[in-house]
């Protein structure tokens, strides 16, 4: 039975990949931090299952990470934790970046102190990008705009270097925006699928919104983490972009999501400026030709059906709701 650990198991992502290794007959092992009220709503469908454990922790605990690692022992180590929300990422710049960057070399510098022959992954971003115009892809230059996307891209570098400098099984996952019914409700697409629901059954009246005319490549997150798990199977290690390869502005996504509830967008969002970011990043659009080609990956889910999909998730959670008593 093969062994991973991951960080940000309750999360979006870490909560599908669970179930996916999971699935696939792994013995999973989680981090999660220590607060006084639980948050793990995302894997409470998974705490029969006797192969998972959760592990209290912290990226920041490097002491901790060692003492885990050494006595998990784990073949895969998947690094999802993070500081992961851009805009929170421009007022807390500090712990962004202890969370994201010291936190992953933390990991790393964990795995090489154990002496572990592991395979690892990094979640990488492509926020990482900021700037530089579409496509991006593996060879693209980087040039983040937020703390965020530069916390991630130290985390990036140190994944590489700790590859070439100790030939550590290590590779980085570019992943472009990618959402759920499990997205986390203060994310732009979430946000508006919940609002369409509470909007349609009457218990809100409108959103408020910033920027609508960035333009994101959304996928399908379940798609998203069978490529990282696909980008530790093979032989060599190496970085992969993953994406659809096309771009919706959030106008764009705020339309399939009102108008699948019969609703006009127009009659309910509202503009806000404190929603806007300091630098933003206009658009990302991935080329994932190398996963296609390297690792047989390629986004199913389209940004306007993933809308759909998330607004038909969000009604019946109000409907339930409205109808628990």
């Amino acid at each position: 039975m093969k062994r991973a650990f991951i960080t940000g198991i309750t999360g979006q992502d870490g909560s599908y990949l669970a179930e996916l290794l999971l699935g696939k007959g792994y013995e999973v092992h989680g981090l999660v931090r220590r607060s006084s009220s639980m948050n793990r709503g995302r894997i409470d469908h998974l705490h029969t299952d006797q192969t998972l454990h959760l592990h209290y922790g912290d990226l920041t605990d490097g002491v901790g990470l060692v003492n885990l690692i050494r006595d998990i022992r784990p073949d895969e180590v998947y690094n999802l934790g993070a500081q992961s929300h851009v805009k929170v990422s421009f007022e807390m710049p500090d712990y962004t970046a202890s969370t994201n960057s010291i936190g992953t070399l933390n990991l790393l510098e964990a795995i090489r102190a154990a002496g572990l022959d592991c395979r690892f992954y990094q979640a990488s971003t492509s926020e990482m990008f900021g700037s530089t115009p579409p496509p991006q892809n593996e060879e693209s230059k980087f040039h983040p705009r937020s703390p965020y996307g530069a916390s991630k891209l130290q985390a990036h570098w140190v994944t590489v270097n700790y590859r070439e400098a100790y030939g550590l099984y290590a590779v980085s996952g570019i992943l472009f925006n990618h959402e759920s019914p499990r997205r986390g409700e203060n994310f732009v697409t979430r946000k508006i699928t919940k609002a369409v629901a509470a909007i349609s059954a009457g218990i809100q009246d409108h959103v408020e919104l910033g920027n609508l005319e960035a333009i994101r490549d959304w996928g399908y997150a379940p798609e998203y983490v069978e490529g990282m798990w696909r980008m530790l199977q093979v032989d060599e290690p190496g970085d992969y972009v993953l994406a659809t390869g096309v771009g919706h502005t959030v106008r764009d996504f705020c339309e399939a999501a009102f108008a699948h509830a019969d609703l006009d967008w127009r009659d309910y969002v509202q503009h806000n400026d404190s929603f806007e970011r300091p630098s933003e990043v206009d658009a990302l659009i991935g080329d994932a030709s190398r996963a296609a080609e390297v690792l047989d990956w390629r986004a199913q889910t389209t940004a306007l059906d993933l809308a759909r999909l998330m607004v038909d998730a969000d009604r019946k959670d109000v409907d339930r709701l409205l109808h628990s008593d």
